[in-house]
């Protein structure tokens, strides 16, 4: 990579941090401009997995205040959490290259219709419940459906990460009465675990697959962006920052597309 380059994949990586946060779309952002630095696609999956773990941790701990009270949960959900990580590093790492080529330009484009339609899902989630809802007994239905979300979003993390953390609050959304901002600190916690599990397999059984360099660039901008993203991101504009990612996210397509 040339310097710009490598300064495109770190600045990337900042402003990814930032969206995982607040968001949770941080790799189209990211995976676009890996591929635009000469990636291949896998190759810049696993990478920007790696990059992103730090800024998942700096995002959790800026969201602990919201996690007061919900660490029975988080136990219970990060095992489904962590298998469902370990089944999506598993199909990214067994299935053909030319498989994840074909299949990726349809997840980044769910990814960002999860993005575009995310204010509707908000509003949804905001009229089942108050904001403020006191805390609530969960029945074993209700905790199979969780684990089996945990379980579901956490194999999409594991196998192409954009926009889970949109997923999480849309499923854990309509099975908790929570706030979003604690809903969004849940979120937070699950993506470091899915993340931190996925790299850790991609480093076991895939080093020759990693790109160290931008994984490392991708790191050091998202260990800040997390924080920043955790402490100043609920100021920024939603709907610019919205369009941004998917802008973001139709240019990750074409490249896809037209390579």
């Amino acid at each position: 990579m040339t310097g710009l380059e490598m300064l495109a994949v770190a600045a990337a990586g900042l402003a990814a941090g930032s969206i995982n946060a607040v968001v949770g779309s941080g790799t189209l952002v990211t995976f676009p401009v890996l591929l635009a630095v000469g990636l291949p696609p896998v190759t810049a999956t696993i990478s920007n997995s790696l990059g992103l773990v730090l800024g998942n941790l700096t995002a959790s701990l800026g969201y602990r205040r919201e996690l007061a009270g919900q660490r029975g949960l988080l136990l219970r959900l990060l095992p489904a959490s962590v298998l469902g990580a370990l089944t999506g590093a598993f199909l990214l790492l067994t299935l053909p290259a030319s498989s994840f080529e074909a299949i990726v330009p349809t997840l980044v484009g769910l990814a960002v219709v999860l993005v575009a339609v995310q204010p509707l899902v908000q509003r949804v989630l905001a009229r089942r419940r108050a904001v403020d809802a006191p805390p609530q007994r969960l029945g074993p239905g209700r905790m199979a459906a969780l684990f089996a979300g945990a379980y579901a979003t956490g194999s999409y993390g594991g196998y192409f990460a954009a926009s889970q953390g949109v997923l999480q609050i849309g499923v854990f959304g309509l099975l908790l009465r929570e706030s979003l901002q604690r809903l969004n600190a849940i979120k937070n916690v699950l993506t470091l675990a899915v993340n931190a599990v996925a790299a850790a397999a991609y480093v076991v059984v895939a080093t020759d697959r990693v790109d160290w360099l931008a994984a490392g660039l991708v790191a050091a901008g998202s260990l800040l962006g997390g924080h920043v993203g955790a402490r100043f991101g609920r100021r920024l504009p939603a709907p610019v920052l919205r369009t941004a990612i998917v802008v973001l996210g139709c240019v990750a397509i074409a490249v896809l597309l037209t390579r």
